[in-house]
């Protein structure tokens, strides 16, 4: 779409909407921002931005009531597909998008995307490295917290942007079209907005709905949640798995990553090698590997970042050793299974701090992982799920359970229960809204109150 001199609403004046609203200036579109906070309540740093910008500001009302005469509407992530105001747009013939969908339109570069319900920060992160040791100008934006907007404002030509991409952005596309688009896995998340496992899947394959034969669709093959997804595309399709072999992608034989393109058996490295700890993070390398490779990424630039990449903040990363105790942030275990993984990871006794939000999933699967294990030996529960998280705990026969009020106090807890040798895993296997703005705040106020300790 040509937005110079169209008349755009903006609704959701966070990072991603106030980016959104910058790139559609500099196309000459004539703005309108909207959010149903008061102005004075908003981010000081957006409003501050948001007042050197020649826009019409709607603040403190709904978006319906600010439809009149738009020509298209750009919503934020957090606007569910389902609000009244997004069928009543589209009822009066205006062109509904998301940000994500609006910077797919305006970006220069080659497109990676990545999607699933875990896996997605890290793999894109791992790719974004790849890519800048390739010597490619990168950006690597999205749902990982650069906004794409932001991006493409910048992005040349040349460039290749590695684009995170969750289901609530998959709601409002349209063209959207990576030029190869991993999907990790599908587990149960975010039913509260998306009420049903196959609603949410169907929005996962969204990812790949504008591809062509031309195109790379790559699906991690070890995970159920995708058995018979691939039939769907019309692209080319490959697949990663650190279990069997695959007939092209990427898959572990004897220890090492093989690569298999057109035929062709290619060393990446040993398995050992992986920089990044635990099986689940090998299934993300190998989705990476396969993404890198169909973009032209020779296997020795591969092989060297897989190497040396050393993960992302917020994800099963060491904070610090005292008293012979090892303390882990890993606040963005967001889910049950993203914690799951997590516990898989963990090779000696550990107390876990679990709870937060309620995304109304069940936590039964994690219990029984935390059973299994062996290496659970004490959990400390906080956030609106503990009493839902209690009961599932006991119902599998786990009693080593204690509560509190505060992160500080279940760090607290922690502290006094864990022995030399052990560690400390903060991955609460719910989101943080209950008690932070996000897993990223509540992971940097985990390491602050960790750091203090004397």
């Amino acid at each position: 779409m040509n937005y110079q001199g169209k008349k755009v609403l903006v609704v959701g004046m966070a990072r991603s909407g106030v980016a959104a609203v910058k790139l559609l200036l500099s196309y000459g579109a004539e703005v309108t921002v909207n959010d149903s906070k008061p102005e004075e309540e908003l981010n000081d740093e957006f409003r501050e931005v948001l007042a050197g910008l020649p826009v019409q500001r709607k603040f403190g009302c709904g978006a319906d009531q600010c439809l009149e005469g738009q020509d298209c509407l750009v919503v934020s992530p957090g606007v569910p597909d389902t609000a009244p105001f997004m069928k009543q747009a589209r009822e009066a013939g205006i062109y509904v998008i998301g940000e994500l969908e609006l910077a797919a339109q305006l970006a220069r570069g080659a497109l990676v995307a990545v999607t699933g319900t875990n896996g997605k920060t890290t793999t894109v992160s791992l790719l974004g490295e790849i890519f800048k040791n390739n010597g490619k100008v990168t950006h690597v934006v999205g749902n990982i917290g650069y906004p794409f907007s932001e991006a493409a404002a910048v992005s040349k030509r040349e460039d290749v942007l590695v684009c995170e991409v969750s289901s609530f952005q998959l709601e409002t596309i349209d063209g959207f079209h990576p030029h190869a688009a991993v999907l990790t896995n599908i587990t149960e998340d975010h039913l509260n907005r998306h009420g049903t496992m196959e609603v949410y899947t169907q929005l996962k394959m969204r990812i790949f709905q504008n591809q062509t034969a031309d195109d790379y669709a790559i699906f991690n093959a070890d995970d159920p949640g995708l058995s018979g997804l691939s039939r769907q595309v019309r692209s080319h399709v490959l697949k990663f798995s650190r279990k069997k072999e695959v007939r092209e992608g990427a898959f572990v034989r004897s220890g090492e990553i093989i690569l298999r393109l057109g035929g062709q058996d290619r060393e990446v490295c040993r398995t050992e090698e992986v920089l990044i700890p635990g099986p689940h993070n090998l299934e993300n390398a190998l989705g990476a590997v396969c993404a890198a490779a169909v973009m032209g990424v020779p296997v020795p630039v591969i092989r060297h970042t897989l190497k040396t990449f050393q993960g992302v903040e917020h994800r099963i990363e060491t904070v610090r050793t005292l008293d012979g105790v090892t303390y882990i942030n890993d606040s963005k275990g967001t889910n049950v299974d993203s914690t799951i993984k997590a516990v898989q990871t963990m090779t000696r006794p550990t107390v876990m701090i679990l709870g937060g939000y309620d995304k109304h999933t069940s936590f039964d699967p994690l219990s029984a992982e935390i059973i299994g294990s062996g290496m659970i030996r004490k959990v400390v529960l906080i956030g609106d799920t503990a009493n839902q998280i209690r009961e599932s705990l006991q119902k599998a026969g786990f009693q080593e359970i204690q509560e509190a009020d505060s992160l500080r106090q279940a760090v607290e807890k922690c502290r006094q229960n864990a022995e030399e040798g052990w560690n400390v895993l903060l991955s609460p296997a719910c989101a943080s809204f209950d008690m932070f703005h996000d897993y990223e705040e509540r992971g940097r106020v985990f390491k602050q109150i960790v750091n203090e300790l004397e």
